[in-house]
């Protein structure tokens, strides 16, 4: 009978994980968008598309978010840089505690703690605004939604629900012969 070799008793190291392996869609959503906001300092879009909502509908015909800056390595205490339109410069610094404070309670912990103003022009556009729901969506689905209280989610989560419902029969994806 053929000896076997002695085992040392160690085992051997794990194989390393695959760069290239199969990822799940939903491990590379947050990604695709993350990567242009973070270049401009926002670590969560939706400061900028409801900005009317945090600061209130006045403020915000004068003023929009720019970035904000976190010190190395921290996710808090950070400074936030708005551009604001020509001579409400002066209102905007008056309020400025009050515009840290509700950035702050938008987020739920104190990510913001200095406010810089820049003065510029204030541009408006169509991306920067929370997405409406596409059509009314029907009664008992409604009803599951109002509890909701986010409107941004409410609306995604009222759009999605109406395009489910306009499909009614089951897609088909090739005929066999």
């Amino acid at each position: 009978m053929p000896k076997q070799p002695k085992s040392t008793g160690k085992v051997p190291p794990p194989e390393p994980v695959r760069a290239n392996r199969a990822r799940q869609v939903a491990e590379l959503l947050p990604d695709v968008g993350r990567a242009a906001f973070r270049r401009f300092g926002f670590v969560q879009s939706s400061v900028v598309t409801r900005w009317a909502e945090i600061v209130g509908e006045r403020y915000a015909r004068v003023s929009a978010p720019e970035s904000i800056r976190f010190p190395m390595g921290e996710r808090a205490n950070g400074t936030l840089t708005l551009t604001v339109a020509g001579a409400h410069a002066p209102m905007m610094q008056h309020i400025a505690p009050e515009i840290v404070e509700r950035v702050n309670r938008f987020f739920g912990y104190a990510a913001v703690a200095k406010l810089v103003i820049r003065q510029g022009e204030v541009k408006r556009s169509a991306g920067r605004t929370a997405p409406p729901a596409v059509r009314p969506v029907s009664h008992e689905l409604g009803e599951s939604l109002r509890t909701i209280a986010d409107p941004e989610l409410k609306a995604v989560l009222a759009s999605l629900a109406a395009g489910v419902e306009a499909v009614r029969d089951i897609p088909v994806i090739g005929k066999i012969s």
